[in-house]
């Protein structure tokens, strides 16, 4: 730890912004065997259960429109479903079978090959959860 903040605050930008290009690599390479772009794989993940659009839209941390394409592409390979909520101005994302196998294959892929899961603790990675999450909550 240093006492001069400036350098402390750019070392720790440092290692968020190194840990965060290594961790997006080790996704990339951990799905490299699957026939599915970065995005499409994230949103697979992220459906663990019905989703509405727009809530998966923040839960990705982009646009609503991003999301429609997404969605387009994801039901076409027959991987969801696109039903209306129960407000019928809201579409529902849901795994389909096919969905599901991908995301459980992807899922065992990812958790086997992360940095994350190898290198900490359970304990080490949950002080990181509650440390990353104060950073980035609102």
């Amino acid at each position: 730890m240093t006492e001069d903040p400036l350098v402390e605050a750019r070392e720790l930008a440092f290692l968020l912004v190194r840990a965060a290009e290594r961790t997006k690599a080790d996704f990339g390479h951990a799905i490299s065997g699957f026939d599915v772009s970065l995005p499409v794989a994230r949103a697979l993940l992220t459906l663990d259960s019905p989703v509405p659009m727009r809530a998966l839209a923040d839960q990705l941390a982009c646009d609503q429109s991003y999301i429609t394409s997404l969605a387009d592409y994801l039901e076409a390979r027959g991987l969801v479903t696109r039903e209306p909520g129960q407000d019928r101005r809201v579409k529902v994302l849901t795994l389909t079978p096919k969905g599901v196998a991908l995301r459980a294959e992807l899922s065992g892929t990812v958790a086997r090959t992360s940095a994350v899961m190898m290198r900490l603790s359970p304990a080490q990675r949950d002080d990181l959860r509650s440390l990353l999450a104060a950073l980035v909550s609102d």
